[in-house]
């Protein structure tokens, strides 16, 4: 009768099974990435916000402006005597103020090994959404009170004030410009982190 060797029959497979850890730093390099494009669009949104504050607290202008006849007097035009421009440059200070502290916070998370944790993804993304809010509103405040300079209203009888006080409306139009880029940086925000917490849920 014929005999079947033991060790001939058991075959052993063993696989290195790299694909766990391809995984793990394939992740990790997109949430660097991720976290790149944040600090980036964080300086931005310092920058522009800090521009925009700048040429709105300089827009003082003084003109003789006539009371009676043969009577002038020296009147002056200042962001803070409209509340709507206040609220537009606190609004502003917010963002500068915010833009510091995430900023940072984005640094030190890209110098972990690990990365932003999801916790901070998700808080990033409320807070970015809620700012984006107060900047829309508060651009949007601004920009009503500069169009009635620039144009007045006849319903109300509101008179236009640019055509007097020219550099005045330049500085107002110039930083409500400005002010537009930190609003897009805030939605860009939003999205880069929404995009990166659905990459996160995808692998989970």
């Amino acid at each position: 009768m014929a005999s079947i060797n033991p060790s001939h029959s058991t075959i052993s497979v063993e696989s290195p099974a790299p694909t766990p850890e391809y995984k793990s730093s394939a992740g990790t390099g997109a949430t660097k990435n991720h976290v790149v494009v944040d600090v980036v669009l964080r300086v931005m949104l310092f920058a522009t916000a800090l521009v925009a504050i700048i040429v709105m607290v300089t827009s003082k202008q003084t003109k003789l402006i006539p009371v009676a006849p043969g009577m002038a007097l020296p009147i002056a035009a200042k962001f803070n005597q409209t509340p709507a421009f206040i609220y537009y440059v606190v609004a502003l200070s917010v963002a500068c103020f915010y833009s510091i502290i995430t900023g940072l916070l984005s640094v030190l998370a890209l110098m972990k090994p690990t990365g932003v944790s999801t916790k901070m993804m998700f808080h990033f993304a409320i807070l970015d959404a809620l700012l984006l809010g107060v900047m829309a509103s508060a651009t949007g405040a601004a920009g009503g009170i500069g169009y009635i300079g620039y144009k007045g209203n006849n319903h109300t009888r509101w008179n236009k004030i640019c055509n007097v006080y020219g550099t005045f409306c330049a500085h107002i139009a110039g930083s409500l410009t400005v002010s537009l880029l930190p609003s897009i940086a805030l939605l860009l925000l939003v999205w880069v982190s929404v995009f990166a917490l659905s990459k996160k849920i995808a692998r989970g």
